[in-house]
C-alpha cells in the first residue's frame, strides 16, 4: 500500500505537465475520416468522436497536418463488453516504405478479461519493438488520457500522465530514431481477429456488434511539419519549442518511479527479453539505457 500511495502522490504532483486543456485542436477542425466515414461521427461541438466497427466496415480518422516533435493527447473510452478480435489503434505515422511510427494499440478481449495495451515504434520502416501491458484500470468505464510525447532526445508513452515506456535517441550509435519525417495522427477501429485476441484463437462475436470506441479532447502541442526545413526548425532549442527544454530530455526521478511501478506490475511482454524470437541477435537498443 505504501508504494501505491507514493505512486498516487507523484501522479498528482506531476499531472500538470500534460494538461489536456492547454491546447484546443477539435476533431472537426483538425482531423478527417479517411476510412469508414459512414460508420463514424463527430459529435457535439466537434470535440467528441466515435468510431464504429460492424460487419460491413471499420473506421478511422487522421489529422489534416503532420507534426514533428511535441505531445499528442487524446481521451479514449474503449469498446466495452466482449471486444475480442477488435483493435482500437491510436498512433502517429509518416508514409512510405521507410516510414516512422509510434503506436498505441488496444487489443480487445472476451467479457471480463483485460485489454492488452500494445505499444510499438517503427524507424525507417523497421518495427518489431513491441512492449505490452495490462491496464491497471477499466479502460471501458471512463475516458483515459493517452499521450505520445517525443522530442530530439526520447519518445515517451503516457497513460493518464503516467509514463509506461521510453525509447531514447541513440542515432549517433547507428540506431535509427524518428526525427526526420513529419507524422500525422491516426486512430482507427478494425477487425483483427486473425491475431488480436489469444493469437487469433478467439474471433469477433458479430452478434454483439456494433463495436464503438469513443474519443474526446484531441490535443496537439506539437511542431507543425512544413517539409524538410522542419527537421532543424522543430529540433531547435528555442523557447517556442518547449519540448527541447532540458526538463524533457530525461524523466525525473518521480516519473521514473511511476514507470517502474507500471512495468513491475503490469508489463506482460518486452521484445528486449525475447531472445528466442531474435535467435540471440537482439536489437542494439536493448543493450542501451532507455530511462
Amino acid at each position: 500500500m505504501a508504494s501505491l500511495r507514493a505512486f498516487l502522490v507523484a501522479l498528482f504532483i506531476f499531472a500538470v505537465a500534460f494538461d489536456p486543456s492547454s491546447v484546443n485542436a477539435k476533431f472537426s477542425k483538425s482531423m478527417y475520416f479517411y476510412w469508414g466515414a459512414h460508420n463514424s461521427a463527430i459529435l457535439g461541438d466537434g470535440d467528441d468522436l466515435q468510431l464504429v466497427l460492424n460487419q460491413a466496415s471499420g473506421s478511422g480518422v487522421k489529422s489534416k497536418r503532420p507534426f514533428l516533435f511535441g505531445s499528442i493527447q487524446m481521451l479514449i473510452k474503449l469498446v466495452p463488453g466482449n471486444s475480442a478480435g477488435t483493435v482500437t489503434a491510436y498512433y502517429v505515422s509518416s508514409s512510405g516504405d521507410t516510414h516512422d511510427e509510434i503506436d498505441f494499440e488496444f487489443l480487445g478481449n472476451t467479457s471480463g478479461q483485460p485489454y492488452t495495451i500494445h505499444t510499438n515504434i517503427y524507424t525507417q520502416g523497421n518495427g518489431s519493438r513491441e512492449q505490452q501491458f495490462r491496464p491497471w484500470f477499466d479502460p471501458t468505464a471512463d475516458f483515459h488520457n493517452y499521450t505520445i510525447h517525443w522530442n530530439p532526445t526520447e519518445v515517451v508513452w503516457y497513460i493518464d500522465n503516467v509514463p509506461i515506456r521510453v525509447f531514447r535517441n541513440y542515432e549517433n550509435e547507428g540506431i535509427a530514431y524518428p526525427n526526420k519525417q513529419g507524422m500525422r495522427v491516426y486512430s482507427s477501429l478494425w477487425n483483427a481477429d486473425n491475431w488480436a485476441t489469444q493469437g487469433g484463437r478467439v474471433k469477433i462475436d458479430w452478434t454483439v456488434a456494433p463495436f464503438i470506441a469513443r474519443y474526446r479532447n484531441f490535443r496537439a502541442r506539437a511542431c507543425k511539419w512544413n517539409g524538410l526545413v522542419s527537421i532543424n526548425q522543430c529540433a531547435a532549442n528555442t523557447p517556442a519549442n518547449w519540448w527541447t527544454s532540458p526538463a524533457y530530455s530525461k524523466l525525473s526521478d518521480a516519473r521514473l518511479g511511476q514507470m517502474k511501478w507500471v512495468r513491475d506490475n503490469y508489463m506482460i511482454y518486452n521484445y528486449c527479453n525475447d531472445t528466442k524470437r531474435f535467435n540471440g541477435q537482439m536489437p542494439p537498443e536493448c543493450f542501451k539505457a532507455q530511462f
